[in-house]
């Protein structure tokens, strides 16, 4: 597996797969995380241009896609029912998703991430089993609930590279 920035270019294949991992999370109990207009157009551009977007690439396909982002995140200012583990400068993970084709694209993020930053920060939806497992799977440790953009709940993590 490689993984390099996302460039302009990979738009189509980037929207066709947050299509099919909409599709997935729908047909897994999980309809309202992304719902239909997220991610759009719109923040998978402007994550490219931010340097921010990145794909994996397998045999030569683009198979997965993830946001990268070192720095604060404004919807983790307020965390409930628990706390950070550390408030050193974190990276945060965004909007896996992959194309099916291949097992473990989170885990290859994940380790991809904790390279570039010793702290990681990640939130999903209650109903996002599959990733749920994943995120519990690679040692992130459970925070608390944060609210994002819309106002909907997320259970918040975090990785501390020792």
């Amino acid at each position: 597996m490689y993984i390099r920035k996302a460039e302009i270019n990979d738009l189509l294949i980037i929207m066709s797969i947050y299509e099919k991992a909409k599709q997935f999370m729908k047909n897994n109990g999980n309809p309202t995380q992304w719902g239909a207009d997220y991610p759009n157009e719109e923040i998978v551009v402007r994550d490219i241009s931010d340097g921010n977007l990145y794909v994996c690439i397998e045999n030569n396909t683009i198979v997965g896609v993830f946001a990268f982002i070192i720095g604060d995140e404004p919807t983790y200012q307020i965390i409930e029912n628990g706390a950070w583990h550390s408030s050193m400068q974190y990276g945060t993970i965004h909007r896996i998703a992959s194309d099916d084709s291949i097992r473990g694209i989170s885990r290859y993020c994940f380790d991809f991430c904790r390279e570039k930053c010793n702290y990681l920060r990640i939130d999903t939806h209650r109903d996002n089993k599959p990733m749920l497992a994943a995120i519990k799977k690679y040692g992130f440790q459970e925070c608390g609930i944060i609210h994002v953009r819309d106002g909907s709940e997320r259970i918040a993590f975090d990785y501390l590279v020792n």
